[in-house]
């Protein structure tokens, strides 16, 4: 009786993956962006407000900093015309020169120019809210003047103490907050602000919880 001899014996499957399983994948992958895409985005708008705080007390201090080192008035200005911050070098408004300017969020996005309707001041210390105006002083950037944004301006004294355009010592709280209707806002636990002390140039910041102000 003769015996067969058999080659090795083949898979059924050679390898890769069949078009059913690469779909599985793929809506597999499909169903987990489409869960953790809005949550990622809604992390970042939450967050929105505390970075823009966080970044312009970084300014404030570095203005200050730079006034302290350089025995000069340092310039900052929070523009919300051209959605920037400024450190200008204040020598006068013929020479004032453009030091460093940093993009923000506009103002569609968060909100700066006004106080948060029915959201009070941290208290204390219970300082006035920023006013924004026209800028009248102008600064140079490269050859080109410019003047006439919508601004908040400080100006940074070499003895540690900030003054407003007129030279008065101001003392004021910056609110940063996503808007709503009118100065509303559109979420009041996404409130942030800023307390600078004119005396001596202290910045400090604050979180809304939705009913008071919390020092951070």
């Amino acid at each position: 009786m003769q015996h067969l001899k058999h080659g090795p014996r083949r898979s059924c499957r050679s390898g890769g993956y069949s078009v059913v399983e690469v779909l599985i994948v793929v809506a597999i992958i499909f169903t987990m962006s489409a869960i953790a895409v809005p949550y990622l985005f809604r992390h970042r708008i939450i967050y929105k407000s505390e970075e823009q705080a966080l970044r312009i007390m970084d300014l404030m201090r570095e203005a200050s900093q730079m006034a302290l080192n350089q025995r000069r008035t340092i310039r900052l200005e929070i523009d919300t015309v051209d959605s920037a911050i400024l450190i200008i070098d204040g020598n006068g408004a013929a020479t004032d020169t453009l030091v460093k300017r940093i993009p923000i969020e506009s103002s569609s996005i968060l909100r700066m120019d006004v106080s948060p309707f029915g959201i009070g001041r941290p208290n204390p210390p219970n300082y006035p809210p920023a006013v924004f105006g026209v800028d009248s002083i102008g600064h140079m950037s490269g050859s080109t003047a410019i003047s006439g944004n919508t601004v908040w301006a400080l100006k940074f004294r070499s003895d540690g103490s900030v003054v407003n355009a007129g030279n008065v010592p101001i003392s004021a709280t910056l609110f940063v907050f996503p808007p709503g209707t009118g100065s509303t806002t559109s979420d009041p636990n996404q409130v942030r602000a800023i307390t600078l002390s004119g005396g001596s140039g202290a910045v400090r910041f604050w979180s809304y919880n939705g009913t008071t102000f919390s020092p951070r």
